[in-house]
């Protein structure tokens, strides 16, 4: 098998968005102004980010028989990534995710995980992972997937660097049931809450100099609206977000992973991946959807 730049490990959902005027809390009501189907899944959306920045990406995942997993396959070949270590389940549905974004670009997320759930470790060539740059990991909702997840890294070489964006559903589970992937990570991309949650420390340059002290080489925290905060132990950079109109949130982070990973890639200094990622973040926010507004590599020059 030959080499990938990257290949991403984590959920594939079909997101089916809906701009409301508002987001409605409980015994409220909303109304919905447009709505709108796109394939999403966190890792998934900076696989294609990296595959539209011209990097070679691959991917292991799992759909259903369905008119779901059609679409989710045939993006990623639209898009240029490969599916070789894409799982077609014989039983079950393909993930899909309810989304609700209101007028600011906020936005509130129901996840209905599907086949996700049920990623055994038979079903995963380790081999395909082997001579890749970077393993990007991003959190399933099933414990099944997650063990699987946990078991790859013990099998893989340690030429293939860890990156890991937990997100709120594993920065919940703490940092004693992260740790088998947290102490294998090159790379931890959480947001400001998610690195709280798995550190204690409500100021994130604390908590990311604690990731490192515990064996993380860079943190990059994710902080929106305020752009990115990005350390090695060593060097420290708070880095400016691009000021854009925001329309849709949704995968912006994963938006952020893409840049910053691409600039590793190519060599880029710490500060430098910031930027791109915090880039790469601001275009995504710009449409609606996950992916719409994902940029190609020409579009870097304005960088």
């Amino acid at each position: 098998m030959s080499g990938f730049d990257v290949v991403g490990f984590g959920a594939l959902n079909v997101d089916k968005l809906f701009r409301v005027n508002r987001l409605a809390k409980a015994e409220e009501e909303s109304f919905i102004e447009d709505t709108a189907e796109a394939c999403g899944g966190s890792a998934a959306n900076t696989a294609v980010g990296l595959a539209r920045l011209g990097c070679k990406v691959g991917f292991i995942g799992k759909v259903g028989c369905d008119r779901e997993g059609d679409l989710l396959i045939n993006d990623f070949v639209k898009e240029g990534v490969d599916t070789a270590g894409i799982i077609r389940a014989a039983s079950g549905k393909s993930g899909s995710v309810l989304g609700f974004v209101d007028k600011k670009g906020a936005r509130a997320l129901y996840i209905d995980p599907g086949v996700n759930s049920t990623i055994a470790s038979d079903e995963v060539n380790s081999r395909y992972v082997a001579r890749a740059q970077f393993l990007h990991l991003t959190s399933f909702v099933g414990d099944t997937s997650f063990q699987t997840q946990k078991k790859l890294l013990d099998t893989i070489p340690d030429s293939v660097k860890v990156s890991f964006d937990p997100g709120a559903l594993y920065a919940r589970k703490g940092y004693a049931a992260l740790e088998p992937i947290l102490k294998k990570t090159y790379l931890l991309m959480p947001n400001a809450i998610e690195l709280e949650l798995l550190t204690g420390k409500l100021d994130y340059c604390q908590g990311a100099d604690l990731m490192v002290g515990r064996g993380c080489k860079l943190v990059a925290v994710k902080l929106g609206k305020d752009g990115c905060y990005v350390t090695d132990g060593r060097e420290r950079h708070l880095i400016e977000p691009f000021k854009v109109k925001v329309v849709d949130t949704t995968g912006a982070g994963d938006a952020f992973c893409a840049g910053f990973l691409y600039g590793l890639i190519k060599g880029k200094g710490l500060a430098e991946c910031g930027r791109l990622g915090n880039f790469v973040a601001s275009r995504s926010a710009m449409a609606m959807g996950a992916r719409a507004g994902l940029p190609y590599e020409k579009d870097l020059v304005t960088v």
